[in-house]
Formats: C-alpha cells, structure tokens, sequence
C-alpha cells in the first residue's frame, strides 16, 4: 500500500536532514515540511555581515536554496538544482530570524518549479527566489519504505 504523501515527505525529509551538515552548521531549522512546501529558518549570526553591516547575500541565497531543495525532495525521489535566481529586496540583519518558504510552481516530467520567499520573523519580505530542480536517479528512503 502506498505511503500518505504527509508521512513520505516527513520521512524523506528527516532522511535527508541528516546528511544535511551544510544546513544545519548554518544553525537552519527545518520548520514544516508538506508535499512539494518547506519551512526553514535561521538566525543571522553576526559573522554572516558583510562590510555593509548586513547579511551577505550568499547566506540567504543558501536560506532560500535549503528550503527549496526540501520542497522538491518531499516525494522521496533525489532531486537536484538546475538553475535558481534570486532579487534580494530589504537588508537582513545580524539577530534577525529569517524564514524561507518554499512551493511548487509546477512538477512536470523529471522537473519542477519552486518559489521561495524569505521574510524576516515579522513578515517583512527581505527576497524572492526561483529554482528549478531535475529529478535524478535514487530515493532518500529504500522503495519498500515509498
């Protein structure tokens, strides 16, 4: 019998959360995680500012990639980045929280199209991102446990 889609993702996403070690030496938290939508947040240390005194842009941008890479590996197949794109809208902070939200756009084939907005914990938008992900051979879990 096939596995509830709710506990597929959450069990190909514990799977892949713990061979996660960039994301988690980053202090990310992996929030919520559903069919094709992730939640990840993280706390701006004050070593990830730039000489502008705001977060380097590099770290939300791997905020923003962690969450969609979440999203698109919640149906228990290895799925990679193709491309991605962000515009960064407002300066983060060191101390701010920020939270990434990722969704899918569209799944078709062995691709798919997620957007992810990342937004300070009070709501306020700091970027918008687009990836485009290709499935690629393998599962997080073995296929008896799909």
């Amino acid at each position: 019998m096939p596995r509830d889609p709710q506990d597929l993702a959450q069990a190909a996403a514990a799977a892949m959360w713990a061979e996660d070690e960039a994301s988690r030496a980053l202090g990310m938290s992996l929030d919520r995680i559903e069919p094709g939508r992730a939640q990840i947040s993280m706390t701006i240390s004050p070593a990830f500012c730039n000489g502008h005194g705001t977060c380097h842009g590099g770290y939300i941008f791997t905020l923003a990639d962690s969450a969609f890479a979440f999203a698109c590996n919640s149906y228990n197949h290895k799925v990679v980045a193709q491309s991605a794109s962000v515009t960064f809208i407002a300066p983060a902070f060191a101390e701010d929280r920020l939270i990434a939200e990722a969704s899918e756009v569209a799944r078709y084939g062995r691709n798919g199209i997620y957007d992810v907005t990342v937004r300070k914990a009070d709501g306020s938008l700091i970027a918008s991102f687009r990836g485009q992900s290709r499935q690629v051979k393998g599962t997080h879990l073995p296929e008896n446990e799909s």
